[in-house]
């Protein structure tokens, strides 16, 4: 199936939303305009094959073609220009390779170029002086070499074509119009995120006795984070995925809280409806990527047939030259995914962020070091026991500068509040490494009770 039939029908069968199908590329008016180019082309004599040898880099012939896109001084819109270098001598090119149509083309040039000269020198007469026969035989070779090197000359001039110029404006605006729509939806979904944030921040707030889904929602976001769905951060795979990998990151994130059952532990009624309200975020981001990729080929295509049909290679340039910073270049998953990570995962604090990174679990009694990193109270003891005066993350001299002013009070009621289960068993555990260093391996640590 050609590109052109399948891009048509991925646009009607994928459920896009009608406005988009609007700003889609028009792929099938840009290969009608293709045609037009290629017949002015032909027109004046440049058939592809004339084309080809012309714009050829190792091409050293009196005559050499130039295609380049320039942008505009008063406009983001770039102008296609094709210039064509003549080495003419004796107001003739001498270019055996020429198909007699282009021979035609470039004789006429030369012709333009040679009246142009004439035009501009004018007609000026003078007496020539009497030598007689004193001359001598060096000085007649100079004045022949003069005349040698005065009838060879260079021009550069602008070949003027319509169509190309009808082309490229129409796929810039094109671009630009996907470019506003892509902005008018990531601001639609920057709102819906905000808002879904703020009824997060109440259904999630920690309280002593009203019901709170702090639990779930934490486990929640907790495997979208490992999912990437969008938008990868290990080192192997860094970077926005395709829309294809991202459907498959996204099907095992919803099978995953189904699988744990997250949503029957629910205990209010509106988190079922925010969770809902946060799949139909992502399958809104989803068809976004969807739309992008599928006319960032067609981009491609044309203009890869483009390419293959004049022999000019501008698709390399054309990405550079309009400037599109968000259609052509941009990733809409890893911005939207950065808005879903200041709005919504952070409204629920995640236990890996706080963390100590000796012993790995919450930093209970957390210590702020001079340097910033923060520990657990416990494992900066037991590193100024052995000596050891660097912080394990940075190598700064200040662990034996700690002291119970480092200590974060404010950070421990904070932990507290949203990791009370995990506070309480590392309180636990430390209780128990105590009693191990004080009695022994016989040490058997027995739970607190009040009769």
């Amino acid at each position: 199936m050609k590109f052109g039939q399948d891009f048509k029908e991925t646009l009607a069968t994928q459920d896009f939303p009608s406005h988009w199908v609007e700003h889609a590329i028009p792929y099938g008016q840009l290969k009608k305009c293709l045609k037009k180019v290629l017949k002015e082309l032909k027109d004046l004599g440049l058939d592809h094959d004339t084309l080809q040898s012309l714009i050829d880099p190792e091409n050293h012939s009196p005559v050499a073609l130039k295609y380049r896109l320039i942008a505009s001084e008063n406009s983001d819109i770039v102008r296609p220009t094709l210039t064509v270098d003549v080495y003419l001598e004796d107001d003739v090119i001498v270019e055996a390779s020429l198909t007699p149509a282009s021979r035609l083309f470039f004789e006429k040039i030369a012709s333009e170029v040679r009246h142009g000269h004439q035009a501009d020198s004018g007609n000026t007469s003078g007496n020539s002086s009497d030598a007689g026969q004193d001359d001598d035989v060096s000085s007649q070779d100079q004045d022949s070499e003069h005349h040698h090197k005065k009838n060879r000359r260079h021009e550069t001039i602008e070949l003027p074509l319509v169509f190309d110029h009808e082309f490229f404006e129409m796929l810039q605006n094109d671009v630009s119009s996907i470019d506003s729509l892509q902005d008018t939806e990531r601001k639609q979904m920057s709102d819906e995120i905000k808002a879904l944030g703020e009824d997060l921040a109440q259904i999630t707030k920690p309280r002593k006795v009203h019901r709170t889904d702090m639990i779930p929602w934490r486990n929640i976001f907790e495997l979208y984070l490992d999912a990437e769905v969008f938008f990868a951060t290990h080192e192997q795979e860094h970077g926005a995925r395709s829309s294809q990998l991202a459907l498959k990151k996204l099907q095992w994130f919803q099978g995953e809280v189904k699988k744990r059952e997250l949503q029957r532990i629910f205990k209010i009624p509106q988190s079922q409806v925010a969770y809902d309200r946060f799949l139909r975020i992502n399958a809104n981001l989803l068809k976004m990527l969807q739309f992008q990729e599928i006319n960032q080929l067609a981009v491609h295509k044309i203009l890869k047939k483009f390419d293959k049909r004049t022999s000019f290679g501008i698709s390399k340039s054309f990405r550079s030259a309009i400037q599109s910073h968000q259609f052509m270049t941009g990733a809409i998953g890893r911005d939207v995914c950065a808005q879903m990570s200041q709005h919504l995962t952070n409204v629920v604090p995640q236990l890996n962020d706080y963390l100590c990174p000796i012993c790995f679990m919450v930093a209970y009694r957390p210590v702020k070091l001079d340097c910033s990193h923060i520990f657990c109270l416990r494992c900066i003891i037991k590193i100024q026991r052995a000596r050891e005066s660097h912080c394990p993350l940075c190598r700064s001299d200040v662990v034996m500068k700690a002291t119970i002013m480092n200590l974060d009070d404010d950070l421990a009621k904070y932990m507290k509040k949203h990791f009370p289960t995990e506070v309480s068993d590392k309180e636990r555990h430390n209780q128990i490494e105590r009693g191990l260093e004080d009695y022994g391996p016989g040490y058997k640590h027995q739970e607190c009770s009040v009769m």
